[in-house]
């Protein structure tokens, strides 16, 4: 296996859900730390959403393990923020057999 080029940082950010005063709740994102990450495409489609086009891209996106249960471990639900962009993590899974880096499976969404 080759080394991943980590060369983007990327957001890490958790869903958190706060109090809208009126007995209901919202989800806020809170992040949690910069991961440097190399991200790959993978496939993408488009589908309909409550009657509005939406494109999807599958990415997979490296970054240095952490243990469990660490804030820098990502997990699924939670997602990367690069500016504008959003990839909404679906999976993860140890990329080599020494631990070393993890995969983040994830999907990009945007209106079109």
């Amino acid at each position: 296996m080759s080394r991943p080029q980590l060369n983007r940082p990327l957001v890490l950010e958790a869903p958190q859900r706060v109090s809208d005063g009126a007995g209901g709740h919202r989800e806020v994102w809170q992040p949690l730390g910069t991961l440097w990450a190399d991200v790959r495409a993978r496939t993408g489609r488009e589908t309909a959403q409550g009657g509005v086009a939406v494109s999807r891209m599958g990415v997979k996106i490296t970054v240095r393990a952490a243990p469990e249960g660490t804030p820098q471990r990502p997990t699924p639900e939670q997602r990367f923020r690069e500016g504008t962009r959003v990839f909404v993590v679906r999976a993860v899974a140890e990329s080599d057999a020494g631990g070393r880096y993890l995969i983040c499976f994830a999907d990009e969404e945007v209106a079109v």
